[in-house]
């Protein structure tokens, strides 16, 4: 069904003129979501859904609520930016979107149900709200991470922003499973005010129930409500993730003690924080990081280390307001900055890069062919460093003008160049 209404809506992409597309799209999105959960016989209803959403970490939050519930004995399925998998079996997320269109959700969930699952983890965005992606997913659960200024060209403004991650907690409320759970950053205001919401339970989280809380660039430990955790993540902001998903799962009825055996075996999030290791002598990192406060918050996990920064910015056409700052705060962190392409699309990476480094006081290198900035960067690297490629993570494309991508991948393209760089030696 997913397969034959794409072919559809293909062609009619085709024939149909564009104002009429603009006049009849939200009742289009909302009777395909209609349709599609029909077709696929509303498989929702039949699982325990959780949802995450927020600003940044929700793909590190639904890798950790997915190893949780299939550590303790749930067959698990999970909708992610980063993959589609259930149980032992995944594929990567190529679509450049985390919730893509047409009825995905409703296919993989009844994939799910087929392969006998009883969960299932999805991430959700703001912008699935604008194409109704978030109708007909009876979610039982969902975790808001935190809200940060980010997407403010497509929504408008920052108050749309918010109005569309409500729209996910409204999903919830709407929802008519017998015990609706919310967790929510309560120190972020944003996203603390959620917790006003009319659901079975809501639950807090924040930095100041992070007991005995420490880490080095690999891994971070802390104690919850009595319990010792540790994660081979690093980073407080991994902390703070894994807290969010352990009350989450606590509400479900898993003990702390439960995710805490769980967590301790987490397999590695690819593109978030990713450890990319040839057995060179430094150490080098693949990171999504694409808003200013996660931008700090990856550099913040190296603090003893001489940090060499490769980065650009999430895109043309879009927050453009964020440049300067991000450019600022490498700048203000790294030893070496080197600021290079990434998504442009149909704006001239040129304009991007400079908008960075306007915000920095020193002179940044500039590299515009992305591979032979990580190139530079790994070539620069010294015993001990830490060489932080930034803003990309799993994304399987580099966008350019009119529609074209280029095939890519951060982690395969470092493992290329130490490859290289460690056969000279």
């Amino acid at each position: 069904m997913y397969a034959l209404v794409n072919a559809v809506v293909r062609v009619l992409k085709k024939i149909v003129p564009e104002p009429v597309v603009r006049a009849f799209r939200p009742l289009y999105h909302r009777a395909l979501a209609l349709l599609m959960a029909l077709s696929y016989g509303f498989p929702a209803r039949k699982l325990t859904v959780i949802g995450v959403t927020g600003t940044k970490g929700k793909s590190t939050v639904a890798e950790m609520l997915f190893a949780i519930l299939r550590a303790t004995g749930h067959k698990t399925a999970l909708l992610s930016t980063i993959r589609f998998a259930v149980e032992d079996e995944s594929e990567p997320n190529r679509y450049k979107m985390t919730l893509p269109g047409r009825g995905f959700a409703q296919q993989h969930m009844r994939r799910a149900l087929n392969a006998g699952c009883t969960h299932f983890v999805i991430e959700l965005t703001s912008e699935s709200v604008l194409q109704y992606r978030t109708l007909f997913l009876s979610l039982d659960g969902l975790i808001v991470t935190n809200i940060q200024k980010e997407h403010i060209e497509s929504h408008g403004s920052f108050e749309n922003y918010i109005a569309a991650k409500r729209a996910i907690v409204a999903a919830l409320e709407r929802s008519r499973k017998p015990s609706r759970i919310l967790v929510a950053n309560e120190d972020v205001p944003e996203s603390r005010a959620f917790l006003s919401a009319s659901v079975s339970k809501a639950i807090g989280f924040g930095e100041r129930e992070l007991g005995r809380l420490s880490g080095d660039e690999q891994s971070v430990a802390f104690e919850y409500a009595g319990t010792p955790f540790s994660l081979p993540l690093p980073g407080e902001f991994n902390a703070l993730n894994a807290l969010a998903a352990i009350k989450l799962c606590e509400a479900f009825g898993i003990p702390a003690s439960a995710a805490a055996d769980a967590l301790a075996k987490l397999p590695p999030v690819r593109g978030r924080a990713e450890r990319i290791d040839a057995g060179q002598d430094f150490i080098a990192i693949v990171d999504y990081a694409h808003t200013p406060d996660s931008l700090k918050a990856l550099y913040s996990a190296f603090p003893r280390h001489r940090k060499i920064c490769v980065l650009g910015n999430t895109g043309g056409g879009r927050d453009t307001w964020k440049r300067p700052e991000m450019g600022r705060i490498a700048d203000e962190t790294c030893d070496k900055v080197i600021l290079t392409n990434e998504d442009p699309y149909d704006e001239d990476p040129v304009v991007i890069v400079e908008a960075m480094a306007a915000g920095m006081k020193r002179t940044p290198d500039i590299i515009m062919d992305r591979r032979e900035a990580i190139r530079a960067a790994l070539r620069a690297a010294r015993s001990g460093d830490a060489v932080l490629i930034s803003g990309k993570g799993t994304d399987p494309f580099i966008m350019g003008p009119k529609g074209t991508r280029l095939p890519w991948d951060d982690a395969t393209v470092v493992r290329e160049e130490l490859g290289r760089l460690l056969a000279e030696v």
